[in-house]
């Protein structure tokens, strides 16, 4: 089995070079490390984790902590292909990455303590309940912490422009001829605090009521309850003739509202989803949305965490916004009674 030294002989880089390339030192140029990782390969190198731990006091493990309200776990249609990026990013740093829980065996820990026990140099945090004490203890900890769409004390975090995005979305409604325009928005969060800030502003952009009735509360990616607030707003006297929802999984549970009350799409009533997930393109009708860019959101939220982790003494703690890009598609279409 290829060593080290091997590597070094065919690379022609000194040991310390292919050591620092091979542990994911800062220091090394990406051109370099590219090199020394595809020779290590090409000969069959195999780390031993124990060993380069007691050599370099690390463990170059990334802890990941994520739990959506509705139990989706990895099937998550926006947040598998956010975590897929960062998990992309952080390998090719030379970093492990571990889910973490209150779990340890059999016993019941907090995430501190379980984070501790696994050696854990960094947590990326997702979708999780920001108030919890656990989590809250966890971002008050050396550990560096870096959460995506939430914002933790002291901590560094990845956020898509979710209220510019809002904003950007009601224009285009706006241009097709909308002024009654409906928003069943997800559970109090961070994220549905700014889509919501954004829907207001962007309605009294163009002078439009915001109307009490006209705004209600659906769990997110929950087909279900969003069926049940669509079917709340077709009721109306004075319905809205465009709907947005919370995320695009929704957009099936407006459908089968709309569906069942023998209005068709978008010809009696026109509809928005939010995050451009891969269905909503394979959709008829195709669905408008805001697509988010789920690969440079991974992508930041692993460089800004491993920079953080490799200068603890000057961590990058101002939040990085992450721009959607509005899909305009089919399921809205011109509203001509204005």
């Amino acid at each position: 089995m290829a060593n080290i030294h091997d590597i070094a002989l065919k690379c022609g880089f000194s040991v310390s070079t292919v050591s620092k390339a091979l542990n994911g030192y800062s220091d090394v140029s990406d051109k370099t490390r590219q090199l020394v990782l595809e020779t290590a390969r090409e000969l069959g190198y195999v780390p031993n984790a124990n060993a380069r731990a007691l050599k370099t006091n690390r463990t170059f493990n990334i802890g990941v902590l994520f739990i959506d309200d509705q139990n989706n776990g990895l099937t998550h249609l926006h947040f598998s292909h956010v975590l897929n990026s960062f998990k992309s990013r952080a390998e090719k740093s030379g970093y492990n990455i571990t889910f973490i829980n209150n779990r340890w065996g059999k016993e019941t820990v907090t995430l501190l303590q379980n984070c501790k026990f696994r050696g854990i140099e960094g947590v990326c945090i997702a979708c999780v309940e920001q108030g919890d004490p656990e989590v809250q203890e966890l971002a008050k900890s050396n550990i560096p912490i870096v959460s995506i769409d939430y914002i933790l004390p002291n901590s560094a975090c990845v956020l898509s422009d979710n209220k510019n995005d809002m904003q950007k979305l009601i224009r285009y409604i706006y241009s097709m001829g909308h002024r009654k325009i409906a928003y069943i928005h997800g559970t109090d969060s961070h994220v549905t605090r700014e889509r919501v800030a954004g829907y207001i502003e962007g309605m009294e952009e163009f002078g439009l009521e915001v109307k009490p009735e006209y705004m209600l509360e659906s769990l997110y990616t929950n087909a279900y309850t969003a069926r049940k607030a669509t079917e709340q707003l077709l009721q109306l006297e004075d319905r809205p003739t465009c709907i947005l929802l919370p995320d695009d999984v929704c957009s099936f549970g407006a459908i089968e509202a709309i569906q069942s009350a023998g209005l068709r799409m978008p010809e009696d009533i026109s509809i928005a989803g939010y995050d451009g997930v891969m269905f909503s393109h394979l959709m008829t009708p195709k669905l408008t949305t805001i697509r988010q860019n789920t690969n440079k959101i991974g992508e930041q939220a692993a460089k800004l965490l491993i920079h953080n982790i490799e200068n603890k003494k000057n961590p990058h703690l101002q939040p990085v916004v992450v721009e959607g890009e509005l899909w305009a598609n089919e399921s809205v279409g011109r509203n001509m009674s204005n």
